[in-house]
C-alpha cells in the first residue's frame, strides 16, 4: 500500500484591542488535501492439505480523496489589571470528504498468466461533518489564590453515505444489499472547577470537570427478502446517555528552589474517531478489508505522577498510568475474510520513568532525554481472541547544538533518536527503530532573516516493522512514511517589531477537530 498526499494550510486572524481590558478577534483557518492510495499484490490460494496453489488473486485498488475543512472562531477577552479574566470562544467547522475507490479484483490460474473472472467494484463514499462549540472560561483572585470556572456546548453531526457499484463490462450497477447510509450526532456538555494557591513551602492546584455525552448513530439501507422476494428498509440506531467526572489536582513543592517535588493526578477522557465509528466496509481485496466499530466507547486515563527537578536542569519523572478502554486495531477472521476493525482494549498499565538533562559549554549545548516503560495489555475478546502481553522498552533521544561565527550568526545541530523493541496497541510486536537527523542555519540580513539547510532520517532507519498472532492469524507488517527528506527554509522578518503579537491560544474546537481530521496512528509518527 501506498499513499501519497498534497495538502494545503492555511490561517488568518484579525485581534481589535478596544481599550485595555477589552479585545475581540477572529480567526480563520482551514486545509486542502488531495490523498491517494495504491495497493496492489498477489494473494496467493492455496488447497490446505497438499499446499498446493489453486488460484492467484491479484488486485490494484486505488482511492482518491479530496478532504477539505474550515474553521471559523470569534473570540472576546476581558481582563481586569490581570487580578480578573473572561474568554469567549464561539467556533463554527465543517468538513467536506470525498472517497472514491476503483477495486478490480482479477482471478488467475496457478501460473499467473490464465485468467478465471474477475469481481471489479466501485465504492463512492462521501463523508460531511458540521461542528459548532461555543466556549467560556473565568478565572479571578479568590483570597491568596486564584478561582477559575467555566463552561463549554458542543455538537457534532457526520453523514456518511457509502455507496457500492458492481462492474461489469463497463457497466455499474447499484448494489443495494451492500450500500448504506450512516448518521451520527453527539451533543457533548461540560463544566470545570479550578482552584490553585501558594503556600510558604509548596503551591496547590486542583480541579474539577464534569462533562455530559449524549450520542447517536443511526445506520440505514435495504436488505433483500427473500420469503417476499423483495428489498426492505433497515434503520438501526445506537443510542448514548453518559456523565462523567474528571478530578484532577498537583501539589509543587518550592521550598528549596535548587531542589524542587511535584506531585499530581489526572483523569482524562479520550472519545474515538469519527471515522473509527463508521460501520462501512473499505475493501483491500476480495478477502480483506477494513470498517468502523458503531460500539466503540471512549477510553479513560488515570495518570498518577512525582517529578524532581535539580538545580534547573535534572528533571526526573515516575508516572504510572492505568487505561481503561484503550483504542486498538484488531485483525479478525470472518470465514475466508479477513478484516481490521477498532476495538476496546480492557486495561493498558504503564509505568514509566523519565530524565532529561541540558549540558551547556559556552558554545555548545546537548541535550538528553531517556525514557523507560513498562507496559502491560489485557483483554479477552473470546475464544482464541486474548490480548496478555508485557513489554519494557527504552527510548533515547538527543539534540546537539553548537554555535560558531564572528557573531555566532552560524548553528549547527545533530538530532538522534533510539527506540528499542515496543508492542504497539497491545498486538505488533515492533522491533527497534530511530533516526540522525543533521542541520545548518545561518542568521542574515542583519539578524531579520534565517537560511537553513537540513537532511532528515539520514540512514532511512526510521520505519516500522513487526508481526502478530491473533485470533488464529499470523501477521507481517512492515511500513515506512517519509521520513528522509532534505530541506532547505528561509525565513524573513519585517515590519514594526514594536505592535504586539497575534495571542498565542486555543480554540473552543480543537478536540472535535482533531476527531475528525484524523492524523496517522502508525506507530514511530
Amino acid at each position: 500500500m501506498t499513499n501519497r498526499r498534497g495538502s494545503h494550510n492555511f490561517k488568518a486572524g484579525l485581534d481589535y484591542f478596544l481599550n485595555k481590558k477589552n479585545t475581540v478577534g477572529i480567526m480563520v483557518n482551514g486545509n486542502i488535501s488531495d490523498i491517494n492510495l495504491n495497493s496492489e499484490g498477489p494473494m496467493t490460494i492455496a488447497y490446505q492439505p497438499t499446499k498446493v496453489v489453486d488460484r492467484i488473486l491479484q488486485t490494484k485498488s486505488e482511492i482518491n480523496s479530496d478532504r477539505k475543512n474550515m474553521n471559523f472562531n470569534a473570540n472576546y477577552k476581558f481582563t481586569d489589571n490581570a487580578s480578573k479574566e473572561l474568554n469567549v470562544d464561539a467556533d463554527y467547522g465543517f468538513y467536506d470528504l470525498k472517497n472514491l475507490q476503483y477495486l478490480p479484483n482479477i482471478y488467475y490460474k496457478a501460473d499467473g498468466v490464465t485468467e478465471l473472472y474477475k469481481n471489479v467494484y466501485r465504492l463512492n463514499a462521501p463523508t460531511n461533518i458540521d461542528i459548532y462549540s461555543l466556549k467560556a472560561d473565568y478565572e479571578q483572585k479568590l483570597g491568596k489564590g486564584k478561582l477559575g470556572f467555566g463552561g463549554k456546548l458542543g455538537y457534532v453531526n457526520t453523514k456518511n453515505d457509502f455507496q457500492r457499484f458492481n462492474v461489469f463490462n463497463n457497466t455499474e450497477v447499484f448494489d443495494r444489499d451492500r450500500s448504506n447510509r450512516f448518521d451520527y450526532s453527539e451533543n457533548v456538555n461540560a463544566l470545570y472547577l479550578s482552584y490553585n494557591r501558594p503556600f510558604k513551602v509548596f503551591v496547590l492546584q486542583m480541579g474539577l470537570r464534569g462533562e455530559n455525552t449524549i450520542s447517536e448513530g443511526r445506520s440505514i439501507g435495504e436488505k433483500y427478502n427473500s420469503t417476499t422476494q423483495s428489498y426492505q428498509t433497515f434503520d438501526s440506531s445506537i443510542k448514548r446517555n453518559y456523565f462523567d467526572l474528571f478530578p484532577s489536582a498537583s501539589v509543587a513543592f518550592n521550598k528549596n528552589p535548587m531542589n524542587q517535588w511535584n506531585i499530581s493526578y489526572s483523569r482524562r477522557i479520550d472519545r474515538p474517531r469519527y471515522e473509527n465509528l463508521n460501520p462501512f466496509e473499505f475493501k483491500i481485496n476480495d478477502y480483506t478489508y477494513s470498517k468502523g466499530n458503531t460500539d466503540l466507547k471512549p477510553q479513560y486515563t488515570n495518570s498518577f505522577g512525582i517529578s524532581n527537578t535539580y538545580k534547573y536542569k535534572l528533571t526526573t519523572s515516575l508516572n504510572y498510568s492505568h487505561v481503561q478502554g484503550m483504542f486498538v486495531q484488531t485483525f479478525e477472521p470472518e470465514g475466508s475474510n479477513n478484516y481490521q476493525t477498532p476495538r476496546n482494549l480492557a486495561t493498558q498499565d504503564v509505568v514509566s520513568l523519565n530524565v532529561s538533562y541540558p549540558f551547556v559549554y559556552k558554545r555548545f549545548m546537548m541535550y538528553n532525554n531517556l525514557t523507560s516503560n513498562y507496559s502491560h495489555y489485557y483483554s479477552n475478546f473470546g475464544t482464541n481472541r486474548v490480548i496478555s502481553a508485557n513489554s519494557f522498552n527504552v527510548q533515547y533521544y538527543v539534540q546537539n547544538t553548537y554555535k560558531f561565527g564572528k557573531k555566532q550568526d552560524w548553528t549547527a545541530e545533530l538530532t538522534g533518536l533510539y527506540l528499542s523493541p515496543f508492542i504497539w496497541q497491545g498486538l505488533l510486536k515492533g522491533r527497534s527503530m530511530g533516526f540522525v537527523d543533521a542541520g545548518l542555519q545561518k542568521a542574515i540580513l542583519k539578524g531579520n532573516g534565517t537560511l537553513k539547510a537540513s537532511v532528515s532520517d539520514i540512514f532511512k532507519t526510521m520505519y516500522f516493522r513487526g508481526d502478530t498472532h491473533y485470533a488464529g492469524t499470523y501477521m507481517n507488517v512492515a511500513a515506512k512514511w517519509q521520513s528522509h527528506q532534505f530541506k532547505i527554509n528561509f525565513t524573513y522578518r519585517f515590519g514594526n517589531n514594536k505592535v504586539k503579537t497575534a495571542r498565542q491560544r486555543k480554540t473552543g474546537m480543537e478536540d472535535e477537530g482533531n476527531r475528525a481530521s484524523g492524523g496517522s496512528s502508525s506507530p514511530g509518527q
